[in-house]
């Protein structure tokens, strides 16, 4: 615990006052006294023994003390150096490194106190076992790459002190503690996951205690700033039962008194209170009004520049001489070029595996979309017709079959839905695409024959319907499936209005997938505003990292190169797996001019390039990097940069370029020969950025934030920058908003969604005196920015990944980012963290969930998570609600490796994400507790509601109309009676559908019409008066199933006049105990018949029922099934409406029968 005493030296003290010592210790440790009381109490008690005591501290005598524990001195031990095979460091930054590394040095300096770890109380051990922690540690970046000149990284190193044995063996295990950490062991049950409020109170009552290896408890004493005051909260250790009655001892074996302190009972007794609230409690007039409302920083940086303007970007200028539209360039090419390649697919190994031409791909689109039109039906009419939609569902690994289905699909004027193969039946996000492909109205998905035989599979050896997804007809488009067509036939697809061209799926923040629709005069205008920015040329050759079936993977490498027959190279996401460095040897070896890449891909070459000296990149004119709105990326372009400037890569080459799916490609930075500016660069201060304003900190260097530009808006566009929330204001030139664009080349709507598609796609952003900057709709990007100097955008963040904690804003990058700066080679399993908000108490909450190395120790994963604590608060300012580490691979994947930031956060919130260590932080980021409850001055209107509902008393009634008194008229008696109703709907509206019987798949198996219902009632009731003899007034048991049976012998009975009993069928596997009970409501209902249909009759008598019930005491049993169509002479009426319409009965679960006779 805390070092609250001096060093002492082993000394004979009585037993008495060890203990009265240990009782001190212990009473502080839960509060019940002060720190300036404490060491009164135990100067007093070691005062006779001051002789015994050598080298007394001079601080007993004083009260000049530093309150928390201290840490052991860490002796950095030199550790042998590890390879590593980190894959996804797209948030790797050395000078982010560093200044995390500075801040935790800092808190060093200021003498704050580390997390400590402490052993349960129930743990006996002595004085000779005691031994002390090994604290000692080594910040070493294994594997890591490092610019030439960088500084080493500053060690975490601590102050050296002097631990004493004596004073830890008297303050035993009890230690202040701000935290609480739970420990899910191998073969026992995970820990308690977090919930919302009462995440403190899961915590203690599911804490888990092994009398033989006590879990250890988790404190941190982290520092309080100046901004807010932070209450510490004591952890609460559960006790089994069994052991309340027992002696506790410290960890040095001194017996304690079992007196429990006032707050810790005080605490117990909250836990143990029934959850059935007070009366008082009952009635909540407004449950906000109860938190604390937190007030603005009255310091906080505010905007102070002038409102900002639209910017236009250059005008798009279309080239006379091309092809009008996108399938005419294919048809332009595939016909008079046929032989020119387009695109190359390369196999696991990096070999081409097929070159698909021109020639080939207008001849195959051609196939598939006549196939598509004319070879499928159902029922001798054509399964699709134009604007129907069609997934597509290939691997990242055939790039060439996509390419056919999709541009076959354009060509039959269908919709392609490109989605990801599904693996298993429970991947992450498949629900949410089944909801997707359902709204779509999708049925028919197109595939190769290799990739529907991996598909999982149904017993009878169909592909297995996924869970959400809808019913689909699955189609195999290789070569000998598809049918030629005739010399004459050509499609008249039309791909130049507005009709919907193709829909890409998106999945939001919350998990849920939307398809965002791309107009065919959208699709012409991105690929004209590429061609201009990025100055693509006909016969130029593209290498393409990205997936190919959405987003910039989509728009370069499949609609925009064959717009100016380009050859296209596409790595497999399989081959960058294996070889980092294929991408950068298919530049050299095919000459490529441009590459399209992201961060990830430059780091994984960075890593694999040593030993590689035949490298040549002075080809490329082009690196595009896709996600270069990642404010992260620039240090990967960096590091890249230096290492291959040397091999020929010039650094105006690097193009980074900001997109999302709704606005497609925003904005993108052109070389100088393109007419783009020189880059530049932007370091800001996180303080600055978590109130959106933009400030350069020049008093604190290590919470910044440095960023790229990511060029000028697109040719032909308009952007500007408005405020995150309410009506899109337009910001100022120093305030960080959402980026809007005006342009031709954006989405047009969420599929299906017209609520949302509004409030995004047609944005009308306004000036301060509300006045519309443009008379034509923005659409909202979900970047958040600012536009810079020489018209750049600079992006430094996405919406889906914004915190707004405590009136600040965070990002979940830049946290992901200060996370893997605290060593993370030593602990973090491939660089793979989840960071995302969870709403406690009206406001956001981080949580931050990691995946550890499978030999991290459990003293590893302590002193990582405290250090992530230390350094996310004097980066960021802000607490962590909750770290969780889980074992290596359990996080649910995205399709391409990453991790399923939403299924995660779903899985964490359902308690299924089964940590191995928790780490609970809510009095750290939880500042607007409810407020202290006062008491009302007189009763309230609540308290006598609730007096009055409490006594039982009436304060309401609800009472429905009156029912008209039945008019005294012939009209009014003709349709008195349910059966004349009937026969009268029967002659007027005979063919209006009554009732419709479902299955379990939804599909409907029979119908009942008027007419028809009417004639099959008169069926049942001929053979009730011929078979069963029966008279008016008789009882007729009806024993059927739920469905149209049921309804038609329900009206059969009226119509003869008999009394209708529905009793439920026995069920076949349960006959012993479901018969006994039928065959009790006959005989109690007087039945005279039985009605019901040929399998439940054969059932009634069969050898299984003749074991339960005598065959013989069944009255009349008649089928329904096969009865002759016979019509009756006379419909019964009624004498009066008091005449006995139906009996109903039920059997209570004490099996009580009880009957209503309506």
């Amino acid at each position: 615990m805390a070092d609250r005493g001096c060093p002492l030296e082993a000394a004979p003290l009585p037993a008495e006052v060890l203990e009265s010592l240990a009782e001190l210790e212990l009473e502080l440790s839960e509060g019940d006294i002060t720190q300036k009381g404490y060491e009164k109490k135990r100067a007093k008690l070691l005062a006779r023994y001051t002789p015994l005591i050598q080298g007394v501290d001079p601080c007993l005598q004083t009260e000049n003390r530093l309150p928390g524990p201290l840490m052991a001195a860490a002796t950095p031990k030199p550790q042998k150096s590890r390879a590593t095979n980190s894959r996804d460091e797209r948030f790797r930054s050395d000078v982010h490194t560093e200044a995390v590394q500075a801040a935790l040095a800092k808190y060093k300096e200021r003498k704050m106190p580390m997390p400590s770890k402490r052993r349960s109380v129930l743990v006996h051990s002595s004085v000779e076992t005691y031994t002390p922690p090994d604290t000692s540690s080594a910040s070493e970046d294994e594997g890591s790459l490092r610019r030439p000149g960088r500084l080493t990284s500053t060690l975490l190193q601590s102050h050296s002190s002097i631990e004493p044995w004596l004073d830890r063996v008297i303050q035993g295990s009890s230690t202040s503690s701000s935290a609480s950490s739970t420990s899910s062991h191998p073969g026992g049950r995970p820990a308690a996951a977090p919930g919302a409020t009462t995440a403190l109170a899961g915590l203690t009552a599911h804490a888990h205690v092994d009398l033989h290896s006590a879990p250890p408890d988790v404190t941190t004493g982290l520092a309080e700033h100046s901004h807010h005051e932070r209450p510490q909260v004591a952890s609460v250790r559960g006790v089994p039962r069994g052991h309340g009655r027992t002696v506790l001892e410290t960890a040095g074996g001194v017996p304690v008194n079992s007196r429990v302190s006032s707050k810790i009972q005080q605490l117990l007794n909250t836990l143990k209170r029934p959850k059935r609230p007070p009366l008082k409690e009952f009635f909540v007039d407004d449950f906000e009004e109860l938190l604390e409302v937190q007030q603005p920083d009255p310091n906080q940086p505010k905007p102070e520049g002038d409102q900002m303007a639209a910017l236009k970007g250059e005008p798009l200028s279309v080239e006379t001489s091309g092809p009008p539209s996108l399938l005419a360039a294919l048809q332009l090419w595939g016909t008079t070029q046929p032989k020119a390649p387009c695109l190359t697919a390369l196999d696991t190994a990096g070999k081409a595996t097929y070159t698909l031409t021109y020639g080939k791909l207008w001849s195959r689109s051609l196939k598939l979309a006549y196939t598509l039109l004319n070879k499928l039906t159902s029922k001798n009419e054509a399964l699709l017709k134009p604007g129907d939609r069609v997934a597509l569902v290939f691997p990242n690994s055939d790039p060439v079959m996509f390419m056919v289905a999709f541009y076959g699909c354009l060509l039959a004027e269908l919709v392609p839905v490109p989605i990801e193969v599904p693996l298993t039946r429970k991947d992450a996000g498949s629900q949410q695409v089944g909801f997707l492909l359902g709204s779509c109205g999708v049925t028919l998905a197109l595939t190769t024959d290799a990739c529907q035989k991996g598909l999982p599979k149904a017993p009878t050896g169909e592909v297995a319907t996924f869970k959400g997804w809808p019913p689909l007809a699955w189609l195999v488009i290789d070569g000998k499936h598809l049918t030629k067509p005739p010399k004459d036939w050509y499609p008249l697809a039309q791909d130049t209005g507005s009709g919907t061209a193709y829909i890409e799926y998106k999945t939001s923040k919350e998990g849920s997938t939307v398809g965002v629709t791309v107009s065919h005069s959208s699709l012409l205008a991105q690929c004209q505003a590429l061609t201009q920015a990025c100055g693509y040329m006909e016969a130029e050759t593209l290498t393409n990292v990205l997936d190919f079936k959405r987003d910039a993977g989509l728009w370069h490498g499949v609609l925009t190169s064959v717009m100016n027959r380009m050859h296209v190279i596409s790595i497999p996401y399989a081959l960058m797996k294996v070889n980092p460095l294929s991408w950068i040897q298919k530049v050299c070896s095919y000459k490529a001019r441009a590459a399209l890449v992201k961060s990830r891909d430059m780091h994984w070459s960075l890593l694999a390039q040593r030993g590689q000296r035949d490298v040549c990149l002075s080809s490329l004119r082009m690196l595009i990097v896709a996600d270069g709105a990642n404010p992260w990326s620039i240090s990967s372009c960096d590091a890249f940069l230096n290492v291959f400037q040397s091999r020929g890569l010039r650094p105006e080459v690097i193009c980074p370029c900001a997109s999302s799916p709704e606005a497609l490609t925003v904005a993108i930075r052109r070389p100088p020969d393109l007419g783009g500016p020189p880059p530049r660069k932007a370091v800001l201060s996180m303080n600055g950025l978590s109130y959106g304003v933009i400030r350069v900190d020049t008093e604190e260097k290590l919470s910044v934030l440095t960023v790229q530009d990511v060029g000028q808006v697109m040719p032909g566009a308009s952007a500007c920058v408005v405020k995150v929330d309410g009506i899109p204001y337009l910001c100022k030139t120093d305030e960080i908003g959402e980026i809007c664009v005006n342009s031709v080349a954006t989405g047009t709507a969420y599929y299906g969604l017209l609520g949302i598609t509004k409030n995004v796609f047609e944005t009308v952003p306004v000036t301060a005196d509300g006045v519309p900057v443009s008379d034509r709709p923005f659409t909202r990007t979900g970047l958040l920015g600012f536009i810079g100097p020489d018209n750049l955008v600079f992006v430094v963040g996405k919406l889906d990944g914004l915190m707004v904690v405590g009136m600040r804003r965070h990002n979940a990058d830049d946290v992901v980012a200060t996370a893997l700066a605290v060593e993370p080679m030593k602990f973090v399993y491939r660089g793979r963290i989840a960071v995302f908000s969870v709403t406690v108490l009206h406001d956001d909450r981080i949580v931050l969930v990691a995946e550890q190395r499978p030999d991290a120790s459990e003293e590893d994963s302590f002193q990582w998570m405290s250090r992530v604590l230390q350094a996310i608060d004097s980066i960021h300012q802000v607490g962590v609600y909750c770290l969780a580490l889980v074992p290596a691979n359990t996080l649910p994947k995205a399709p391409l490796g990453g991790i399923h930031i939403s299924e995660t956060k779903q899985r964490f919130l359902e308690g299924m994400l089964h940590p191995c260590n928790v780490l609970m932080c809510p009095h750290t980021c939880v500042t607007n507790l409810p407020k202290p409850r006062q008491k009302q001055p007189e009763v309230g209107p609540a308290s006598m509601i609730v007096g009055n509902l409490v006594a039982g008393k009436r304060i309401a009634q609800a009472s429905g109309r009156e029912l008209a008194h039945l008019e005294d008229s012939d009209q009014a008696r003709k349709f008195l009676f349910l059966a004349d109703v009937l026969q009268w709907r029967a002659h007027t509206t005979p063919d209006h559908p009554l009732f419709l019987l479902l299955n379990a798949k939804g599909t409907v198996t029979s119908t009942a019409t008027c007419i028809q219902l009417h004639k099959r009632a008169e069926r049942v009731a001929a053979a009730l008066m011929e078979k069963g003899r029966l008279d008016a007034g008789d009882h007729v048991a009806l024993v059927y199933p739920p469905g149209v049976d049921l309804i038609a012998a329900f009206y059969g009975c009226l119509y003869c006049g008999c009394v209708p009993v529905t009793v439920r069928p026995p069920h076949p596997q349960n006959l012993g105990t479901t018969l006994p009970t039928v065959k009790m409501i006959v005989e109690v209902s007087k039945s005279a018949c039985v009605l019901s249909t040929q399998a439940i009759t054969r059932l009634l008598k069969s050898k299984e029922a003749a074991a339960a019930v005598d065959v013989r005491t069944w009255p009349t049993i008649l089928d329904t099934d096969d009865i002759p169509k016979k019509k009756l002479a006379s419909i019964f009426r009624p004498p009066s409406p008091d005449v006995l319409a139906y009996l109903d009965f039920s059997v209570s679960t004490t099996g009580i029968l009880a009957g209503v006779k309506p």
